[in-house]
C-alpha cells in the first residue's frame, strides 16, 4: 500500500485541501461573501445592475487566494503546536512539507497580484493595505506572548482582516465606480466581523473526547455550557447588526423571518449541546456555523445580488 507521503503533489494536495481548506466547503461560502458585499454596497448607493463580470470573476480569485493564505501562514505560525499536540494534520504528519506550503503561499500571491493589477489595478492599494494586516497577523502583532495569553483580544484582532477583506470586496462597486463607500456597509461590516467570531466559536467547542492537551478550545476555556452562552450572545449580536443593515437597506420582511428562523435553529442546536456536549452535536455546531454565515450574506445581499444579476 502506498504511503500518502509518497504520492505526487497534486494527490496530496487534495488530501490537504480536504482537511484544511476544503474548496467545495469554503468557495460557495467565500463567493457569497464577495457577491453580498457588492450587492449590498450597490443596494445602499441605490444603483442598478450589477458589477462587470470580469471585476465579479477577479474579485473573487481574490478574497478565495486571501482566505487560502491565510490558511498556509497559519501552518507556519502554529507549527510548533501542531508538532507537539495535532501530529495527526497534514503537515505535522509530513503529507505537506513548509516548502511547499511557501510556493503554494507563492503561487496564490501571484494569482492575485496578476489578476487585480490586469484586470482592475487601481484597487492595488486596497489589497496592499489588506495584505499588509495579514502580515501583522502572521506575526501576531509583534506581541505572541500577550495574545497567547489573551484569548479576547487575539480572536478580536484576528477577526479584523474580515471587514478588511470586506472593503476590497464592495470596493469592487463603490470604489471602481469612482464613488465613496456608503455609511451602510458599516452594517455590513459589523455582521462579517462578528460572522468570524460565531465561526471561530463554533469549530472551538468541542465534546469532552475531542479536547486536547495544549490545543486551546473555548469549551476547555470556559466549560461546555459557557462556551456555548457564549457563541448564543455572537448570533445574537450578530443577527441584531444583521437586522439593522436589512432595515437601513430597505431589504424584504422575509429577511427578518430568515434571520429569526435560523437563529432560533441556532440556539436550539446549543442548547442540546449544552445538555449533552456530543462529538456529534460539536460537529453540528460546526456545520452550523458555516450554514448561518451563508445565510447571513445571502440574505443582507447575495440573493437580492443574484436576482439583479441574472435579470
Amino acid at each position: 500500500m502506498t504511503n500518502e507521503n509518497e504520492l505526487p503533489f497534486w494527490r496530496r494536495f487534495m488530501i490537504y485541501q480536504k482537511e484544511r481548506f476544503p474548496i467545495l466547503g469554503h468557495g460557495p461560502l467565500i463567493l457569497m461573501f464577495t457577491f453580498s458585499a457588492i450587492s449590498y454596497s450597490r443596494i445602499c448607493r441605490d444603483v442598478e445592475g450589477f458589477i462587470a463580470t470580469d471585476d465579479l470573476i477577479v474579485g473573487f480569485i481574490t478574497t478565495f487566494c486571501l482566505f487560502f493564505l491565510v490558511r498556509v501562514l497559519d501552518e507556519f505560525k502554529d507549527a510548533e503546536t501542531d508538532r507537539k499536540y495535532r501530529s495527526e494534520l497534514p503537515v505535522p504528519r509530513g503529507l505537506i512539507s513548509f516548502k511547499e506550503l511557501k510556493w503554494m503561499g507563492a503561487v496564490a500571491l501571484a494569482i492575485q497580484v496578476i489578476a487585480i493589477l490586469i484586470v482592475h489595478p487601481s484597487m492595488f492599494m486596497i489589497y496592499v493595505i489588506v495584505m499588509a494586516y495579514l502580515a501583522l497577523m502572521t506575526v501576531e502583532f509583534f506581541a505572541h506572548d500577550w495574545l497567547n495569553k489573551h484569548m479576547w483580544a487575539y480572536a478580536a484582532s484576528h477577526m479584523m482582516i474580515i471587514p478588511l477583506v470586506d472593503i476590497y470586496a464592495s470596493g469592487l462597486d463603490w470604489y471602481l465606480d469612482g464613488a465613496k463607500p456608503h455609511l451602510g456597509l458599516l452594517f455590513f461590516f459589523g455582521v462579517s466581523y462578528f460572522n468570524g467570531i460565531v465561526l471561530e466559536v463554533g469549530r472551538k467547542l468541542k465534546a469532552p473526547e475531542l479536547e486536547k492537551e495544549g490545543v486551546v478550545t473555548y469549551s476547555g476555556l470556559l466549560g461546555y455550557q459557557k462556551g456555548a452562552r457564549l457563541w448564543i450572545l455572537m448570533l445574537v449580536v450578530t443577527a441584531g447588526i444583521a437586522a439593522a443593515a436589512c432595515y437601513y437597506a430597505g431589504l424584504s420582511v422575509i429577511s427578518y423571518y430568515v434571520l429569526g428562523f435560523v437563529l432560533l435553529a441556532c440556539i436550539l442546536l446549543a442548547v442540546q449541546y449544552i445538555r449533552n456536549p456530543t462529538k456529534a452535536l460539536s460537529k453540528r455546531l460546526e456545520l452550523m456555523s458555516g450554514v448561518w454565515t451563508l445565510l447571513m450574506y445571502g440574505t443582507l445581499g447575495g440573493i437580492p445580488g443574484i436576482i439583479t444579476f441574472l435579470s
